[in-house]
């Protein structure tokens, strides 16, 4: 066994320390010598295939020995510290990096999904430190996957689903395409195991035949190049089984209707011979339009590079034209590995290739952000998937940069991607010279151009909905936190000012004692700040709070009377406050019910303006009855944050014929006749206009507020449908606050 390491470490690998690795392989050997793998077979067989498969990937030394000792700490009784002062500090590291999340999978949760996103966190964590750590766990991963058919039916299914979930994705973002193929394929035959053999069937029937088909093309091919003086290595690669099924399922074409079953890689000394073949094959075979994808000039962001196309070959069947270097094809096989073997290699482009290196892992950077944003397990397990594994776009900047996003990517992710800023001052957009909406969706090779304003009021809540990238949404979130912080901050600050004086006290006399204590432990209040915003949006009564200060310290209060005034306010449920609102002569003409009742003094919150058709819910006011809220209005959600106990369900009567006060924006191309336009579709439409508000943006851009009654909300969605067909409007949205 150790020789066959051994080997592949001398044709794979360079300056890899022979006399360090048989240390480690006779450690192992002895440390799992009483152990046994499933099959029956000695333990030491996965650590082995282990290192092996490192080796073939080129890795350096630390990474081999730690592939050798991966399960040493987990699975014998040597310890870190031990593994230290016989090896060295980077391989007990690597070593307890892979510990680490191999006992991910043995702590309790509340749901599969939130065990799956603290995998997932702990994943990009540890990656974070050491990417080599994750190279150690798929190596580990697919040895596994190889040796599946020895588990329990369950477990070969949930390691393989978790396997199609996570670690392929991982390979696929990594580059590693030689060992994310592999694990495709192995979930494949474990999580659909008729179809998995049913494809194999089919594909065996005619190999002859395509074999056959494919040498003639690439004997011709090889002919022509060696014509035109081009030095190429040509061969014919089948596809994956799964990539196959995935066509046949997206597509719901049979194995019969699918052609391009094989793909021709052909591979040459340099950029230049790339394009020069490209010219050959599109001279010989007709190329499919739109079917050209260059990744040399845009290379992928795991720096995948390769020239595709689709041609239609002899007997008119299509097959796919793979062309790329000998350099570009190992990056392409082995990802972010083929790092350690030009670093290990060739020392004179250390500083190109370390700097490569990091452009590689700058979605990493992004990504370890937006998961501190995100505390929803499925929403991030979501994401996760879309954002490692979806298609991307390439488009470009009026300077020409290459900027590469998601599939179905908006404006508005283009904006954030460029820069935070960017995109919270954005106010439009133009998409090769021509204004679009910011919904836009954006396609490979546009010029994509960001309107900003100084003035502009920054995202707005149905930006959430547009945009398509996990960091987008997040820079969107935080602005949406930061912004009302602050704005609370200041509230929060005159209140407690103007407070302070009316009942003759200063803050630093009241701001201690037991209460106090309680007080900053339970909100988490580490400054005034966070007092003032806590304040700010009304996490308690500024007035009460003060009162029980001074009560607390003994400073000139009526203990008994403000006690049972203070207990009168604080202790009120939701039901005494229906209750309170039900016995008030006021009638409720909306037609809200407030759990079956509709006696109610009802008012609706003016920072969301809610209409019918709108998902509501009511919060319980201290004497002003039951305020009506959207729910995903943003004060709502601060409201529940700090009161839970006083939201109430509420819902939509049957009453008929009362107006509802609703704002929108309209952000525009300013031009004559634009406010005309508007009120002509105000007009047409017969709603009730109550005000309108234009201002001028930099860049001739045109912001225009308008507030108008309606009936329901279905109005609102016509008018803002009908709007946005007029000539440079952008973006029409309903306005929040």
């Amino acid at each position: 066994m150790i020789d066959k390491l051994l080997e592949k470490i001398n044709n794979n690998c360079n300056n890899v320390d022979i006399d360090m690795v048989k240390k480690a392989y006779y450690f192992a050997e002895d440390a799992h010598k009483e152990q046994k793998r499933q099959s029956g077979e000695p333990y030491i067989i996965h650590p082995i295939a282990v290192a092996e498969i490192l080796a073939e990937l080129g890795m350096d030394t630390n990474t081999i020995v730690a592939g050798l000792l991966h399960d040493v700490i987990e699975d014998t009784e040597f310890s870190y510290e031990e593994t230290v002062k016989l090896f060295n500090e980077e391989i007990g590291n690597l070593i307890e990096g892979v510990t680490k999340l191999t006992r991910l999978g043995e702590m309790e949760y509340k749901t599969k999904e939130e065990q799956q996103a603290d995998n997932v966190r702990k994943m990009l964590l540890a990656m974070a430190k050491d990417i080599r750590v994750i190279i150690i766990k798929l190596a580990d991963r697919l040895h596994n996957m190889r040796t599946l058919k020895f588990m329990p039916e369950k477990k070969q299914k949930n390691k393989a689903k978790e396997t199609l979930d996570i670690y392929a994705p991982l390979a696929h973002r990594l580059g590693m395409s030689k060992i994310k193929w592999e694990l495709e394929d192995l979930c494949f035959r474990y999580l659909h195991e008729k179809e998995y053999y049913e494809l194999v069937d089919s594909i065996a029937e005619k190999r002859v035949e395509r074999e056959t088909y494919i040498k003639d093309i690439v004997d011709d091919l090889y002919a022509k190049l060696q014509a035109a003086g081009i030095e190429s290595d040509i061969d014919g690669r089948p596809k994956h089984f799964y990539s196959i099924y995935k066509k046949m399922v997206n597509k719901n074409k049979s194995i019969e209707q699918i052609f391009d079953l094989t793909a021709i890689r052909i591979l040459v000394n340099s950029v230049k011979d790339c394009y020069g073949v490209l010219g050959i094959v599109h001279t010989i075979y007709r190329p499919i339009p739109g079917r050209f994808k260059d990744y040399i000039a845009m290379p992928k962001p795991n720096m995948y590079q390769s020239l595709h196309t689709t041609v239609i070959g002899p007997q008119g069947k299509t097959f796919e034209i793979q062309i790329r270097t000998f350099e570009m094809h190992k990056t392409a096989e082995y990802g972010i590995a083929a790092h350690w073997k030009y670093k290990e290699g060739d020392t004179s482009k250390g500083e190109d290739k370390q700097k490569d290196f990091e452009k590689k892992l700058v979605w990493l950077r992004d990504m370890l952000e937006w998961q501190k944003e995100t505390s929803d397990a499925e929403e991030f397990i979501e994401g996760f998937k879309i954002d490692l594994f979806s298609d991307e776009v390439f488009v470009f900047t009026p300077k020409g940069v290459v900027i590469n996003l998601c599939r179905d990517a908006t404006p508005i992710d283009f904006a954030y991607r460029i820069h935070t800023d960017v995109g919270n001052k954005c106010v439009g957009a133009k998409v090769n010279g021509k204004i679009v909406p910011l919904d836009y969706t954006l396609k490979t090779g546009e010029i994509v151009e960001i309107l900003t304003s100084p003035n502009a009021k920054g995202p707005n809540m149905d930006w959430l909905n547009i945009a398509k990238s996990n960091q987008s949404k997040s820079k969107i979130k935080l602005w949406f936190k930061k912004a009302k912080k602050e704005e609370n901050i200041l509230k929060g600050k005159e209140l407690l000012e103007k407070e302070l004086k009316k009942q003759s006290v200063h803050y630093a006399d009241i701001a201690k004692g037991e209460f106090y204590e309680k007080l900053i432990k339970r909100y988490n209040i580490h400054s005034m700040e966070d007092l003032y915003a806590l304040i700010g949006i009304g996490g308690f009564s500024v007035s009460t709070l003060i009162v029980r200060l001074k009560e607390d310290n003994g400073v000139g209060v009526d203990k008994a009377a403000k006690e049972k005034e203070n207990k009168e306010i604080l202790n009120k449920s939701i039901e005494e406050q229906i209750a309170k609102a039900t016995r008030r002569p006021e009638t409720n003409s909306y037609g809200i019910t407030v759990k079956g009742e509709s006696n109610l003094m009802i008012r609706f919150a003016k920072c969301c303006s809610p209409v019918p058709g709108d998902d509501i819910l009511g919060y319980i006011t201290k004497g002003r009855g039951v305020s009506v809220h959207r729910k995903d209005c943003s004060n709502l959600q601060n409201l529940i944050d700090t009161d839970a106990e006083r939201v109430v369900e509420v819902n939509w009567g049957t009453s008929q014929g009362n107006s509802y006060v609703a704002e929108i924006e309209v952000q525009a191309e300013d031009r004559d006749g634009l406010l005309a336009d508007i009120m002509s579709v105000i007009t047409e439409l017969k709603l009730q206009l109550s005000a309108v508000n234009a201002n001028l943006a930099k860049q001739g851009y045109a912001i225009i507020n308008v507030k108008l009654k309606i009936t329901s909300v279905d109005n609102l969605k016509d008018l803002m449908k009908r709007l946005k067909r007029l000539k440079g409007v952008t973006d029409v949205y309903r306005v929040n606050s």
